[in-house]
């Protein structure tokens, strides 16, 4: 009997040693404490980016908008060589590292109800340079988007619209259309419309916009692959080439 009694003392004592168990809200507490610090120092780390993401571009809308027009003005309603116009003075300026030169890389894009077909002139983090357009003509939402876009008219004509306003925006052939970023139109390209598009801001963020309609909608997974991989191929260049 004698013998048993200090086991059951060690016993004893080895259970008052157990620290308490956490309590389930001080747990719950922690969780969601840990979560708040994440997404404050992430939107910190986004609002400081953002205002520095200037020294990143490395074209400009003036230059692209002279250029547009210079185009246009050279070759009018032949889209075929204001294309070539353009990627061949773009090359000269740029560079082959950050233009793309495969003017034949073109693809369909469906996006916000409209569809047309793209070829990718630049694509990098912080910009894309695109042509878009369609002999057809289309119509569709803009989008709302984290970066300023433009849209350079080579051919053709874009109308655009945005209440409380009553009437339509109509952009000829060498005119721009600005849309501000956080901002959002119904637009519409007539037949035989074409433009140079370019967006400065942050383009990933974009990209869910310009792929919904093919996962929702189209399922063209073949021209959904051909984006993804020609976009994905010029941003890791242009990262490559230190362009972000």
């Amino acid at each position: 009997m004698q013998s048993g009694q200090p086991a059951k003392r060690a016993v004893s004592a080895s259970f008052e040693r157990r620290p308490p168990p956490e309590a389930p809200q001080s747990k719950k507490f922690t969780r969601w404490a840990t979560w708040a610090s994440f997404v404050v120092v992430f939107a910190l780390v986004c609002r400081v980016l953002d205002t520095i993401k200037d020294r990143w571009y490395i074209m400009n809308p003036p230059f692209l908008h002279e250029l547009a027009k210079d185009a246009v003005a050279t070759y009018p309603d032949d889209t075929a060589n204001i294309i070539n116009h353009i990627v061949t003075n773009l090359t000269a300026t740029y560079g082959t590292k950050y233009i793309n030169p495969r003017q034949d890389e073109w693809v369909f894009n469906n996006a916000g109800g409209a569809m047309g077909a793209m070829y990718v002139i630049h694509a990098s983090i912080t910009e894309y340079l695109i042509i878009f357009g369609t002999p057809l003509g289309t119509e569709g939402h803009t989008g709302r988007h984290t970066a300023d876009d433009y849209f350079h008219i080579l051919e053709g004509e874009q109308w655009a619209y945005a209440p409380p306003s009553l009437k339509k925006e109509v952009y000829p052939a060498g005119s721009v259309h600005h849309l501000p970023r956080g901002t959002v139109k119904q637009y519409k390209m007539h037949e035989n419309c074409f433009a140079l598009e370019y967006a400065r801001g942050w383009i990933p963020l974009m990209l869910p916009f310009g792929f919904a309609d093919g996962l929702s909608s189209t399922l063209d997974f073949p021209t959904l692959w051909d984006t993804t991989y020609i976009t994905g191929r010029e941003m890791i260049r242009n990262l490559l080439f230190g362009k972000i």
